[in-house]
């Protein structure tokens, strides 16, 4: 016949002629055997293959046949993609089908090697198996943490610290790097060391060890200058990646949808977190969707209930005063501590809690306390459990701010105190110079000898605040980490072995009763990050070391606490899914970079620096380094225009200018968002409408119809 034959045929002669090409010296004869009906219907049938299995995700079969399916298809393929390549002119296409299929698989390899280089994957996967994308989402935070303070670290480290090491003068060459005759005895010793003092004090982890010289080394590497950059740039770099994290959050939409609309619709298809691997999380998550929904029919049902106004307010605003009380408290506490260490400076026998009473122990307490004791009043408000959540987050972070701040004020209460002391210090080491070398030429008898230097260690040294307020920030860093690590050592494991040990010879069940096994606490662990961030941000440029010891203890935060979560604790009772609340994490963060951006600045811009330490000794401000490089550096009409753009009154309209801006834009996206969100209400409507109307079969009778549509209307 004139139709050409069928698949069946075409497939059987295309075998024959391929398997007797490979046995005769015929084999162009043989391969163009095929007619070129029979190859264009092998190719349409080899394409609609392909297409199946692209598609076959899609299909609604069940899996036993999606595999059957997938199987001979790919079969299929494999088999006869290659014939079609066999002939005259068909060589290129053979060609380009074996190097896409290489290309698809390096990709699909590529992608999985750079999967496996992501740094805790596979550990994060695990904990969100077990525990639901809202735990895991503190520790992709925390990897996000790590990942920024590393590139902190390779600033500091790489821009500051190396050439110091490298290029600098070497230890005990000047007083400055010298351990002072009167500590020697002392500087080595554990309780010394410990509280960052002898040789700690007098290393590159602090600012007083850095000297002032404009350039060192071969290389004329200009330190002061580099110091001052690394500093203004960690902040201007954590700024830019905090806002474009935000950013690519708020691009990335969650599943919560808008609480006002369509709440049903969206708790049913948007609430199950299909990352959950472990059967009790999924029986948890079930029993947290089925209370949101409780919750939310409750929730008119309050609305709509008769209750005291007025004992209500009353209650809150009790509650209110009590929580200010209890944040006045705690920042007099910190307040009155830091003021009595400084009595304490002078003393050399102190005791152990005297040496540590701000950092490990008042500071500490009050982060443990504090709290459960806002949590404890706050049932007093008896708000909804959603807007008691935000009031206890801002209320911790208000205490976390507070006392780091009341720290801060007090610390530089003894900044102003020492700057009173340096003059006299300062006059008393040129007197004390002076005598050395009068005392040496009276010796002598000669006026024109020159004398020996005078041994470092000896020099009168000024009070260097500076590499004070590095230790203390160095010391409140240390202590909160081995207060977090004891705490979840003690709190979460020694609970567990507890009530895993003890729960068969106990009184009643200690799994389900008290004290029971605890949930991982994912606001104060985050909020906790977020206020370390805070100090490592304020006290790196006091002491260059804090960014590489706060890197080491985000690494080890990260394999301690998925340990101590998949060992010690169990999933929530309720799990939520992670979503846009992470730009709420996010915008605390901006908000701590911000304030602890002001006291460097005022630093940098007001207070003068010490006269015998740090790389900005001798100038009046820190901030001189820079114009000394303009003048000096670069030409003069650049120190001109930046004199220029310097001048108030080119600032304050360029601010102004600036807050119009973003008052424009926000007010543009604000109005397109609205704009898109009512066409998607549109749609969303429309689309409902239609699929009621579909499923209630409305052309059954009038009656029902009539019944139908006012239900619709109603729902």
């Amino acid at each position: 016949s004139n139709s050409p034959p069928p698949l069946s045929v075409s497939v059987s002669s295309c075998l024959f002629c391929s398997s007797s090409s490979d046995s005769n010296s015929n084999s162009d004869e043989e391969e163009e055997s095929m007619s070129e009906g029979e190859m264009a219907r092998l190719m349409e049938e080899v394409e609609e293959k392909k297409k199946l299995i692209a598609t076959i995700r899609n299909k609604p079969w069940r899996m036993k046949r999606r595999l059957t399916h997938l199987k001979e298809a790919q079969q299929f393929v494999d088999k006869f993609e290659g014939a079609l390549g066999k002939g005259k002119g068909r060589k290129w296409y053979a060609y380009k089908v074996m190097m896409t299929k290489k290309w698809i698989k390096f990709q699909r390899d590529f992608e999985n090697f750079r999967t496996a280089c992501i740094p805790w994957e596979r550990k994060i996967k695990e904990v969100e198996s077990h525990f639901g994308s809202s735990v895991a989402s503190y520790f992709i935070f925390l990897r996000w943490m790590y990942g920024m303070n590393l590139v902190l670290f390779g600033f500091t480290f790489g821009l500051v610290v190396i050439p110091e090491v490298l290029m600098g003068l070497p230890y005990g060459s000047i007083p400055r790097k010298t351990v002072p005759r009167a500590e020697q005895a002392t500087a080595q010793d554990y309780s010394v060391l410990m509280d960052f003092n002898g040789y700690c004090k007098y290393s590159v982890l602090f600012y007083g060890f850095y000297n002032n010289q404009r350039t060192i080394g071969l290389l004329k590497f200009r330190l002061p200058l580099s110091y001052l950059m690394v500093g203004i740039g960690t902040f201007g770099y954590s700024l830019m990646v905090v806002i474009r994290t935000m950013a690519k959050n708020a691009d990335v939409g969650g599943g919560d949808g808008d609480e006002g609309e369509f709440t049903f619709a969206w708790k049913m298809f948007t609430s199950w977190d299909y990352l959950i691997g472990n059967s009790e999380t999924a029986d948890n998550k079930y029993a947290s969707i089925t209370t949101s929904f409780k919750e939310s029919i409750v929730d008119e049902q309050e609305n709509q209930k008769d209750e005291n106004i007025h004992l209500r307010r009353f209650l809150r605003l009790l509650a209110n005063v009590l929580i200010t009380c209890s944040l006045g408290g705690s920042g007099y506490l910190i307040y009155f501590v830091v003021k009595r260490s400084q009595e304490f400076a002078s003393r050399d026998d102190l005791s152990w809690y005297e040496k540590n009473e701000v950092m490990m122990i008042i500071m500490s307490l009050l982060g443990l306390v504090c709290p459960p004791l806002f949590e404890t009043i706050a049932e007093l408000e008896d708000y909804h459990p959603r807007i008691a959540l935000k009031w206890q987050l801002g209320r911790i972070f208000a205490l976390f701010l507070g006392n780091l701040y009341t720290f801060l004020f007090a610390l530089f209460d003894e900044v102003n105190t020492k700057l009173e002391e340096e003059e006299s210090i300062k006059n008393a080491s040129i007197w004390a110079m002076k005598e050395y070398y009068a005392n040496y030429t009276r010796l002598l008898n000669d006026t024109e000898s020159t004398p020996p230097p005078m041994d470092p260690s000896d020099v009168i040294r000024g009070p260097c605040w500076e590499t004070a307020v590095g230790v203390e920030f160095v010391k409140l860093t240390v202590s909160d980490i081995q207060v977090s690590y004891l705490t979840i050592l003690i709190g979460d494991f020694a609970r567990a072995v507890i009530v895993r040990f003890l729960n068969y010879c106990w009184c009643w069940d200690l799994e389900a009763g008290f004290p029971s096994y605890g949930e991982f606490d994912i606001s104060g662990n985050v909020l906790g990050l977020v206020f370390n961030q805070g100090m490592i941000w304020m006290g790196a440029f006091y002491a260059p070391g804090l960014v590489g010891i706060n890197v080491l203890r985000l690494l080890s935060s990260m394999y301690y606490q998925c340990w101590a979560v998949m060992a010690t604790n169990v999933p929530h009772e309720r799990v939520f899914k992670a979503s846009k609340s992470n730009n709420f994490y996010m915008g605390l963060l901006l908000l701590i970079l911000f304030l602890s951006l002001l006291p460097v600045v005022y630093t940098i811009m007001t207070l003068p620096p010490s006269f015998d330490c740090g790389p900005f000794s001798g100038k009046p401000k820190m901030f001189d380094v820079i114009m000394e490089t303009i003048e000096l550096d670069l030409p003069a009409f650049l120190g001109t225009l930046f004199s220029y753009a310097a001048n108030p009154g080119l600032i304050i309209p360029a601010v102004l200018l600036m807050v119009l801006a973003i008052y424009y834009l926000n007010s543009v996206s604000e109005w397109c968002a609205l704009h898109h969100l009512h066409r998607y209400k549109t749609v969303l409507n429309t689309e409902y409408f239609f699929k009621q109307v579909a499923t209630a079969k409305l052309m059954s009778s009038p009656s029902t119809t009539q019944a139908n549509v006012k239900q619709i209307f109603t729902c």
